[in-house]
C-alpha cells in the first residue's frame, strides 16, 4: 500500500482501520475472473444483508472456514445436521437463512455448470466483458444499483439464487470490479483500469 493511496483513498475507507483500509486498497474493485472466488464474494455480500460491511471482513476467515472454503459441491450437500453445526459457531454469521440460502445458492451455482455456464463468463457478459468506469468525486454520489444489477439481480433469482437483491448485486458488482466506483481521486480508480481483461 502507498502512502499516496493511504492519503488520497475513498472516503469510504477509514485510514484507522487496518483491515478496511487493506480492503479497499488490495481487494476493492478489483477485477475477478475466477467462477468459485466470484460464487464466494457473491454469497459474502448476500451475507452482509442488513450488517455492515465491516463485520464480514472480521468475520471473513472463520466464514471461509465453517463454509468449506466456499466449495460449492462440499455445501450444495450440507443438511440439518451440518447446518446446526453451523450454527453453532460464534465466528460466522449465525442466520439459519442466510445459511440456507447459501446452500441453495451453492446447487444453483451447480445446476448451472452442468447446464455449462461458466459462472464467470455469464457475471462479465452483463457488462459485455470489461468494468463499468465510474466517474465520482465522492462516493456518496454514486448509484447504490442500476438498470444492469437489477437485471442481473433478476435473472440470478431466475436461477434459484437468494440475497441477491438489486442493492447487493451491486456492491457485489463493485467488489468484483465488474465497476470501478474508486473516487476520482483515488489512485486505484486508475490502477484498476489497468488489470482489466
Amino acid at each position: 500500500m502507498s502512502a499516496q493511496t493511504s492519503d488520497l483513498a475513498c472516503g469510504w475507507a477509514p485510514a484507522h482501520d487496518d483491515l478496511y483500509r487493506a480492503y479497499h486498497d488490495e481487494e476493492w474493485g478489483v477485477p475477478e475472473y475466477n467462477s468459485r472466488a466470484l460464487w464466494e464474494k457473491l454469497q459474502l455480500d448476500g451475507m452482509q444483508a442488513g450488517l455492515s460491511w465491516i463485520t464480514i471482513l472480521r468475520k471473513r476467515e472463520s466464514i471461509r472456514e465453517e463454509f468449506d472454503e466456499f466449495d460449492p459441491e462440499r455445501i450444495a450437500v450440507w443438511d440439518e445436521a451440518r447446518i446446526d453445526k453451523a450454527l453453532k459457531n460464534p465466528g460466522i454469521i449465525r442466520s439459519p437463512i442466510k445459511i440456507k440460502s447459501c446452500i441453495g445458492n451453492a446447487q444453483a451455482f451447480l445446476d448451472a455448470a452442468e447446464r455449462g455456464q461458466d459462472f464467470s463468463d455469464w457475471l462479465w457478459h452483463y457488462v459485455d466483458g470489461k468494468p463499468i468506469i465510474g466517474a465520482w468525486d465522492n462516493y456518496r454520489d454514486g448509484p447504490t444499483q442500476t438498470a444492469i444489477s437489477e437485471r442481473l439481480s433478476k435473472d440470478l433469482k431466475k436461477q434459484g439464487y437468494k440475497f441477491c437483491g438489486p442493492v447487493i448485486v451491486y456492491a457485489f458488482m463493485q467488489a468484483v470490479g465488474m465497476v470501478n466506483d474508486h473516487e476520482l481521486s483515488c489512485p486505484r480508480h486508475t490502477e484498476l483500469q489497468a488489470l482489466a481483461r
